[in-house]
């Protein structure tokens, strides 16, 4: 029993670093190899027809601490290999469906963004691309105060997700 019992540890500690060796091209986050060394994410103006206060600063913010939490990447405010800029350009409310006394009965809040990346090291990566998401809500709520704060880290967690994927992970 004893035999089997160092086998099975030494192939677990080949497999073990076979598997950490590989990771040398992929990490857990889907990153890949990233050729740059910092990124900074400029500030995202609020060019929206409607203008929710506010808005760009969670949004600037929240896509800064994504890459920042899913990289090994150094925030800088100018020169970085890796340059994130642009401007939210949708924030809408829409009834989505309608109570019998036409009422809306769902609301849907949708927000747009126009993203550009620039990659100083490789400028075949560039790219200006909209990344937009939504979320649902009763038509009997107001979106204002903790109402308003689930929906914008509900949206943002999506397009910023999305926007990662886009310059980081190429998905």
């Amino acid at each position: 029993m004893k035999h089997y019992t160092l086998y099975t540890i030494r192939y677990t500690a080949i497999l073990l670093c076979l598997l950490l060796t590989g990771c040398k091209y992929y990490n857990f986050t889907g990153t890949g190899k990233i050729d740059a060394d910092s990124f900074q994410v400029n500030y995202f103006q609020n060019n929206a027809p409607i203008v929710e206060p506010g808005i760009e600063r969670t949004f600037t913010l929240a896509l800064r601490d994504l890459i920042q939490n899913q990289t090994s990447l150094t925030l800088t405010n100018s020169g970085a290999d890796l340059v994130y800029e642009g401007e939210i350009v949708e924030y809408r409310i829409a009834p989505m469906t309608a109570t019998a006394d036409q009422r809306a009965a769902q609301n849907r809040l949708t927000i747009g963004v126009m993203v550009r990346f620039i990659n100083n090291k490789n400028e075949e990566e560039n790219f200006e691309r909209r990344f937009s998401f939504y979320y649902d809500y009763t038509g009997s709520e107001q979106l204002v105060g903790s109402q308003l704060t689930t929906a914008l880290e509900a949206i943002y967690e999506r397009i910023t997700q999305d926007i990662f994927n886009a310059s980081l992970a190429k998905w």
